[in-house]
């Protein structure tokens, strides 16, 4: 039996639903019909992306391109899926069959290993969202198709924590879906193509939806926020009475700059390398 078939087979037996297994298969919350399923995942392919344009034919009126913004959104998801694939099965992407090459630096995932749960609802719902996680590499990968960037080097225990309890993932899952959230309502301006616009903010809504999943659980497990603490000047972490990552100055999540969303992955600011990111990220996008 191949990775992805057990990954399958795994989303069954957690009591996974028949919407998540579908998903799983390739009926990603981004909502594009006939993206490849998982069980070919080699991300070589354009299935389901015809109507819209190859990225590296669109560019911005500045130095940075749409393909150099959706290849700095394209690191980040390689790390997000890989913690979520990590913690909800023990492997790893390359483990699990997908294609991780490209232009750039490849290199390994380090650290981690299968989480504990305490139910099977919690489980599920880490499964679903590494679903998703998985999902948004096979779309972001497809849509840059030769300019995708490899997978870089990553380093899952970069802060010693995130795998040896629950709320220890929620701790880092936290950490992660707030920081993606703000990385692309920061990016989306960015972007001239309304096209990738529309998709970047698809992605975008189901990383709130994360988020928002994410911090009401660790209100409700009561997760010791101090073992990370706030992320940087702009981050709101989760507590009794704060669900949301929001400000009130008209309700909206905060926005953060590529370079902001590095210091965070990098652990420090004016970086080229460091944190999660060992070898740096692939990309014209990589100084913090």
């Amino acid at each position: 039996m191949s990775s992805v078939q057990d990954i399958l087979m795994r989303l069954n037996r957690g009591g996974a639903s028949r919407r998540t297994f579908m998903r799983s298969i390739g009926l990603s919350s981004v909502g594009f019909a006939g993206i490849a399923a998982l069980a070919g995942c080699g991300g070589g392919g354009t299935a389901g992306l015809a109507s819209i344009a190859p990225v590296n034919a669109v560019a911005s009126s500045g130095t940075i391109t749409d393909a150099d913004i959706l290849n700095f959104a394209l690191n980040l998801e390689y790390l997000e899926a890989e913690f979520y694939t990590m913690a909800t099965t023990g492997k790893n992407l390359a483990q699990s069959g997908f294609a991780l090459n490209g232009t750039g630096a490849s290199g390994d995932t380090t650290g981690g290993h299968e989480v504990m749960f305490i139910d099977a609802e919690h489980q599920n719902i880490a499964v679903n969202i590494a679903s998703d996680e998985q999902q948004h590499v096979l779309l972001l990968r497809q849509a840059l198709g030769s300019a995708a960037v490899a997978k870089p080097a990553i380093n899952l225990t970069a802060l010693g924590l995130g795998f040896g309890s629950q709320q220890e993932f929620l701790t880092l899952a936290r950490a992660f879906e707030d920081t993606g959230v703000t990385a692309y309502a920061g990016a989306a301006p960015l972007i001239s193509s309304k096209q990738y616009l529309a998709v970047a903010a698809r992605i975008l809504a189901t990383e709130a939806e994360h988020s928002g999943n994410i911090r009401l659980q660790a209100v409700q497990l009561e997760v010791d926020g101090g073992k990370i603490g706030a992320l940087d000047s702009l981050d709101i972490p989760p507590t009794d009475g704060v669900y949301f990552s929001v400000t009130y100055q008209g309700g909206l999540v905060e926005t953060r700059t590529p370079q902001q969303v590095l210091a965070i992955v990098y652990h420090g600011t004016g970086l080229k390398a460091g944190g999660f990111f060992p070898n740096g990220v692939n990309g014209n996008i990589a100084s913090s």
